[in-house]
């Protein structure tokens, strides 16, 4: 008689989000890990430096568009009050006019902030609730892009903003299942606010994403001090270099890490060892462009029916509302 085979338990780290993806994705082939895990502490504020770059026209572009239309967007959702809940929050900085939009023209309003870390979410949250007491802030610590919630409303008309073009971090198949995720958690006539990133020339896109003091770098780069705080590994940063390209055929921006020798990485908590040939490279971020017709086609996969649209005058950036139907 055979003696029965007895499998080893995978260490406990393995279990944990951030170890499951580690492992998957630099175990893969090509190597990979997902954007989400760019963002603990440091890559969170990493990124609130980004969106200040002179380079990184996204941000500032968004916000003139809110600046100039906030009034007509909040329009559309009519009713004596409104819920407005953001996906992926962040420091929340955009948001604050439509916020003050939402106010003159709602007797009640009700402010949902949802984001990964816990520190950018409290001090967006204090913030905005000191600039505008009309508004309840109820900040919630969530991963939307892996968990989305039952989605909460007070009784209210609900606007939901995901806007920063972050549904460009998804490949289309998954930006509409996320879409239909969102809508069975929304009732008939509730709305969308998306933020997208219009396709255009080839030079901004690339300058946008590799920015001239290493910000965008760095905050690639910062991925592997994550996995080197959380799991024990040894990656050395500098000997990765931040690489941004784009994908014709795809029509996105990629960002990727390039080994620039060869070498092991050792991850004790994961009992796992990786070895990099020079200039192979891990595929750290997609950012899909979009133009205005691929947008309509997205929502309407996602459930929902585009009603109005909004862009800056170069046409570089565009905010769509839809309803739930």
């Amino acid at each position: 008689m055979n003696a029965a085979l007895t499998i080893p338990p995978l260490p406990a780290a393995a279990a944990t989000p951030v170890g499951a993806e580690v492992r998957r994705g630099l175990t893969a082939r090509p190597r990979r890990l997902s954007p989400w895990l760019f963002y603990d502490q440091r890559g969170s504020e990493l990124f609130e430096a980004i969106t200040e770059l002179p380079e990184y026209y996204l941000t500032r572009t968004e916000r003139e568009i809110f600046a100039q239309h906030a009034d007509e967007i909040l329009a559309a959702a009519a009713g004596a009050g409104l819920a407005i809940l953001e996906l992926g929050a962040g420091s929340a900085a955009k948001t604050g006019l439509l916020l003050e939009a939402a106010v003159r023209r709602h007797d009640e309003v009700a402010y949902y902030p949802i984001d990964i870390s816990a520190s950018v979410l409290e001090k967006a949250s204090s913030r905005i609730a000191a600039q505008l007491p009309q508004v309840a802030v109820r900040p919630i610590v969530s991963d939307y892009t892996r968990s989305l919630r039952e989605l909460p409303a007070s009784g209210l008309r609900r606007l939901v903003l995901y806007i920063g073009s972050s549904i460009g971090n998804f490949d289309p198949q998954a930006a509409a299942a996320l879409l239909r995720s969102l809508r069975r958690r929304l009732a008939p006539g509730d709305w969308l606010l998306l933020g997208v990133d219009h396709v255009k020339d080839r030079t901004t896109l690339l300058r946008a994403y590799n920015d001239a003091a290493g910000v965008t770098a760095e905050f690639n780069r910062n991925v592997l001090a994550r996995i080197n705080a959380e799991l024990g590994a040894n990656f050395r940063p500098r000997l990765f270099r931040h690489r941004a390209l784009w994908n014709d055929r795809e029509c996105r921006m990629e960002m990727h890490l390039e080994s620039l020798v060869a070498q092991e990485i050792r991850i004790p908590a994961l009992d796992l060892a990786v070895r990099f040939r020079r200039g192979e490279s891990v595929h750290t971020e997609n950012s899909y462009k979009f133009t205005p017709d691929a947008v309509s086609a997205l929502l309407t996969r996602g459930g929902f029916a585009p009603r109005r649209h909004w862009t800056d005058a170069r046409g570089w950036f565009g905010v769509y509302l839809s309803e739930a139907v």
